[in-house]
């Protein structure tokens, strides 16, 4: 939490969690390829914690499946998210955490482009190249105590 224990959204809007993906013989037949999608992205990042609150960020909104967008051909990942307040002093490391959840998930082929949803964020500019700087993100993560939030917010709970 931010200010010690003062909360920036004390009482934040919750969404009810989408449905689990169905999954057919094809899914799980090693032999065939399946191409990554839009729902595997978001199912990835989905149970991903808020910093600030014992919600996910599908539970408050903050990602989407209609915000992902994959190209397997120029093999691009681009997610957009949306912070819950438009000062939300977690962009940054929400945004960390969506990027390197996929850097862990996905192969290295893959472009990751991580941003905020056009016109939510008062420092959208300065997030988005915050997250766009692979030198800044390498020297995010070489920070122990800053690692350590990032893998707390990747860390499963019971739901």
């Amino acid at each position: 939490m931010s200010g010690g224990t003062r909360l920036e959204n004390a009482n934040p809007l919750i969404f009810q969690r989408s449905g689990a993906r169905l999954q057919t013989a094809t899914d799980e037949d090693e032999d065939v390829v399946d191409p990554i999608d839009d729902r595997e992205i978001f199912d990835l990042i989905r149970s991903i914690n808020d910093p600030e609150h014992p919600l996910s960020l599908e539970e408050l909104n903050v990602v989407e499946q209609v915000r992902v967008v994959v190209d397997n051909l120029e093999s691009s990942v681009a997610v957009e998210f949306t912070p819950t307040i438009p000062h939300c002093s977690m962009a940054t490391l929400i945004g960390l955490s969506i990027k390197v959840k996929l850097l862990r998930s996905l192969p290295s082929r893959f472009k990751i482009d991580v941003h905020i949803t056009p016109g939510t964020h008062a420092s959208e500019e300065a997030v988005n190249k915050q997250l766009a700087d692979k030198e800044r993100v390498a020297a995010a993560l070489e920070n122990a105590q800053l690692l350590e939030v990032v893998n707390q917010c990747l860390t499963s709970r019971a739901i």
